[in-house]
């Protein structure tokens, strides 16, 4: 049986009762795919609890052999930090808040932290509307002057610059998406995702409610978009396409579709910034038929391996990548737990960590890096509402 626990209920089993006097500090950096794997890794959880004066985002170290996390500190990160960011010198961190109303007006908010690197805390900076409902994904651009966010409930994207101390400033750009699609959950736009390509000229928004993504020329140092004439690709009708990810080769990258559980493979044409769709494969195992959405997307730090995952299924689809992009399904492993909205893999690939939203725990796995298969190493903790997950190697022990 799987208990939810409260808040209060929460801090007192894992330690974090001792948390709670520590001042506003946290913080992370991200240590590059393809680096061997470090002593421990710091992970930085970010959650859905909604109150401005609770610890938010939650710190833990994790064990890279074991996979076993040990809990540092609660940190207030402000209400519902669901999805986090890092610049690469591991100073600061950046946080959406996913809510409906900032300072009187119907917006979410975006969060500039710093970072100590002797505790891994956070220090808050500056704080902004996101310019729409329900921010819901925030990414940094690769000379890392740009904030771009994604507002669900708004329907649009948003430019923040980033200043020389790390603060976000006021928004710089936005565009308003509109269109509907003909499932029930397509009523209005829903932007879910936005980032650049890894040449930094364009960046893409997934909007789950128009079935499209959308291209900008993007020009970080001055915060400003430029759409393009026409959407970079369309999905199948009702796809409810979620989030996109590049393959380290720069050529292909993975669309994952919320709606009709799907992965599309496309080709991209970095000089124009568009896609081809190369093949579209189902997350589900054959036969399976009750309420499924699609989640979150991954492509493994040696571009051999795709994962994604399902909320309903409950578990992470494990695909083979061919030398031309296709998919091959290689396995269903269980998320032991429900509704899995985010998961990550380490700076290595050697472990997998899932966060279960509505079961309130996090599990980890090993990666076979031969056949890309997962293996639960019976580590998990609990914690509420889990929503992103965050792995860097642990720089406030080697100071590094």
């Amino acid at each position: 049986m799987i208990h939810l626990y409260s808040r209060r209920r929460f801090l007192h089993a894992t330690g974090f009762g001792l948390a709670l006097a520590l001042g506003a500090l946290s913080g992370c950096t991200r240590l590059m795919p393809g680096t061997q794997a470090a002593s421990e890794y710091l992970v930085y959880i970010g959650t859905n609890i909604s109150s401005e004066a609770e610890n938010t985002i939650f710190l833990y170290r994790l064990n890279p052999t074991t996979g076993a996390l040990t809990p540092v500190s609660g940190l207030k990160g402000g209400a519902s930090p669901t999805y986090l960011t890092m610049d690469a010198k591991r100073q600061h961190l950046y946080a959406v808040n996913e809510t409906n109303e900032f300072q009187g007006a119907t917006s979410g908010a975006v969060s500039a932290f710093a970072v100590d690197q002797q505790t891994g805390g956070l220090a808050r900076l500056s704080q902004q509307p996101s310019q729409g409902a329900s921010p819901c994904y925030i990414s940094l651009d690769r000379t890392e002057k740009a904030v771009l966010v994604a507002n669900y409930m708004g329907g649009n994207v948003s430019v923040l610059p980033v200043e020389a101390d790390g603060r976000v400033g006021a928004p710089t750009a936005s565009d308003q998406h509109e269109g509907s699609g003909p499932h029930k959950n397509q009523t209005a736009a829903h932007a879910h995702c936005f980032l650049t390509d890894p040449t930094n000229k364009y960046a893409f928004a997934v909007d789950l409610g128009t079935d499209k993504v959308y291209g900008y020329a993007l020009n970080p140092a001055q915060g400003q978009l430029t759409a393009q004439s026409a959407p970079a690709f369309t999905t199948a009708p009702g796809a409810g396409p979620r989030h996109l990810t590049f393959h380290p080769n720069g050529r292909y990258a993975y669309l994952i579709n919320e709606l009709n559980s799907t992965v599309t493979a496309l080709a991209y044409a970095a000089a124009q910034g568009q896609f081809r769709e190369l093949q579209t494969i189902s997350t589900l195992p054959a036969g399976f038929a009750e309420n499924n959405s699609c989640a979150d997307i991954h492509v493994s730090p040696d571009g051999k391996f795709l994962y994604a995952s399902n909320r309903g299924h409950n578990s992470i689809a494990v695909f083979r990548i061919a030398s031309d992009s296709r998919l091959t399904l290689v396995e269903h492993e269980s998320t032991q737990g429900k509704t899995p909205r985010n998961f990550t893999l380490d700076p290595t690939g050697r472990l997998l960590l899932v966060g279960n939203q509505n079961s309130n725990n996090v599990f980890t796995y090993h990666v076979d890096q031969k056949s890309g298969q997962l293996q639960p190493t019976g580590q998990s903790i609990t914690i509420p509402s889990p929503m992103f997950l965050f792995v860097t190697s642990d720089f406030t022990k080697s100071g590094k």
